[in-house]
């Protein structure tokens, strides 16, 4: 049985899904998801989730991530990145200074408006369908938070900015407002994924890397455990009645507080279940439990 995670460093041009996909096909699953989209014109780490580890899922995609954005000044497209069509240009281009200056305004805790060409659903219908066929997307500002924003390098129509942020923010969005703010406009024109939690891209396998494996049928060697995907949060080890008790819905005593969630594991070292701190009445509580 596999249940594990697989982090993968995606090539521009395929989608998520087509990535999810590939790995299917490959390994012979039916389970495999990833914890956080990345647009097709992306690169860099996306995380795989194969069999029961899918239900990990939703707590790995709510991690920060860490991206290198290159931006193009004086060029705004209908899609805020370079796969857009141009809708404004402007010659005026700003001096290093001046972008250097706009970033303060950018960092921390804000409301971003998303993108109108973006999986955000509306009536249940996502909004890059309804943009597609012309019609008028407005869609609410979000709160997001950039930890931290460096430009980290320069050229005259082109900048390289590093970015520290909350899950589900739009770098594309950010690119859209600083050229904005700058007055002259400005688009993504590649995107890097770094990291997404503790989990960093140079421990990741290419495209190619991964489809070798899975042709010489070695590719199991690539996928880490379940658990290493979520390594800051605490143990908690059970002996066999503990354990009844959790695969029970039921909960086990508290013993010290270390944070939200915890990893339980079995007398034999299994990681069994996430757990949920409950501090007021003193117990973890099952959130997620692994079959047998």
């Amino acid at each position: 049985m596999i249940r594990g995670i697989l982090l993968l460093d995606k090539p521009s041009g395929p989608t998520s899904h087509d990535m999810v996909y590939a790995v299917r096909r490959g390994a012979g699953l039916k389970r495999v998801g990833h914890a956080g989209t990345l647009d097709p014109l992306a690169t860099g780490l996306l995380v795989m989730c194969l069999g029961a580890a899918t239900r990990l899922s939703e707590y790995l995609a709510g991690k920060d991530k860490r991206y290198t954005a290159t931006l193009r000044l004086g060029q705004t497209t209908t899609t805020y990145d370079s796969q857009g069509d141009v809708v404004a240009e402007s010659a005026d281009l700003p001096t290093r200074a001046q972008v250097e200056a706009a970033l303060a305004e950018f960092r921390g805790p804000q409301q971003q408006k998303p993108p109108a060409y973006s999986a955000i659903k509306r009536g249940g219908q996502k909004a890059y369908e309804m943009a597609r066929r012309g019609e008028a997307v407005d869609l609410p500002p979000r709160p997001v938070e950039i930890l931290s924003l460096e430009l980290t390098a320069w050229g005259e129509r082109e900048c390289t900015l590093e970015v520290h942020c909350s899950a589900g923010t739009y770098i594309r969005s950010l690119a859209h407002d600083l050229g904005q703010r700058l007055g002259c406009g400005a688009h993504l024109s590649a995107l890097r994924r770094t990291a997404s939690g503790g989990l960093r891209v140079a421990e990741a396998v290419t495209l190619n890397e991964l489809q070798a494996a899975f042709a010489d049928g070695d590719w199991q060697r690539l996928v880490l455990p379940a658990d290493a995907a979520v390594p800051e949060w605490p143990a908690v080890r059970l002996a066999s009645d503990g354990e009844a008790r959790v695969r029970r819905g039921q909960p086990v005593p508290l013993e010290a507080e270390g944070g939200h969630f915890g990893r339980a594991y079995n007398s034999a070292g299994e990681f069994f279940a996430v757990l949920r701190a409950d501090p007021d009445a003193g117990v973890w509580r099952p959130d997620k439990v692994f079959s047998d």
